[in-house]
């Protein structure tokens, strides 16, 4: 499997975004017991639109060579602190390295200090966040409990990009 590439969704590409948050809010429904509306469809937020008008909020897109394979949001929560605010990989490229492969890209590409939630009751997403989090700052991050959305664990650490 090639390396994912990390690349900004340009509002042109919205669709992109809005489509894969639907297997993206599917996959958890699981942990949060949303359910789809009448025609079938998940609420993506009403936050959706702004990833293309607030300079703080920036939308990526994941490929697996030309595949598209995920996304990833993050917001800078005040100069260089930096907040994952959603992230997806597809079920077909996990265990293959490219959510680990894209958290690094991001860490590397936004230098600071970096806040990383989960919700209580998402055990996977957990430890794949301190997993990824412990090797990247090679233990050095602090692990608190967020009591605003999600609600759950929060791993804070520094990094200086790569």
């Amino acid at each position: 499997m090639s390396e994912p590439s990390v690349l900004p969704i340009e509002e042109s590409e919205k669709h992109l975004l809005r489509n894969l948050m639907q297997a993206y809010r599917h996959d958890m429904s699981e942990f949060d017991r949303s359910n789809p509306d009448e025609s079938g469809l998940f609420d993506v937020g009403n936050y959706f639109d702004v990833y293309w008008t607030e300079p703080a909020r920036r939308p990526f897109k994941v490929l697996v060579g030309d595949v598209l394979a995920g996304f990833a949001l993050v917001r800078e929560l005040s100069p260089q602190t930096y907040f994952i605010a959603e992230f997806f990989i597809l079920h077909r490229h996990r265990r293959y390295g490219v959510g680990r492969a894209v958290a690094f890209a991001l860490f590397d590409r936004f230098p600071g200090t970096w806040h990383v939630s989960q919700a209580e009751n998402n055990v996977p997403c957990q430890r794949f966040w301190r997993t990824v989090i412990a090797e990247y700052s090679e233990g050095a991050y602090d692990e608190t409990w967020s009591e605003s959305q999600p609600r759950g664990p929060k791993q804070v650490f520094v990094c200086g990009g790569g």
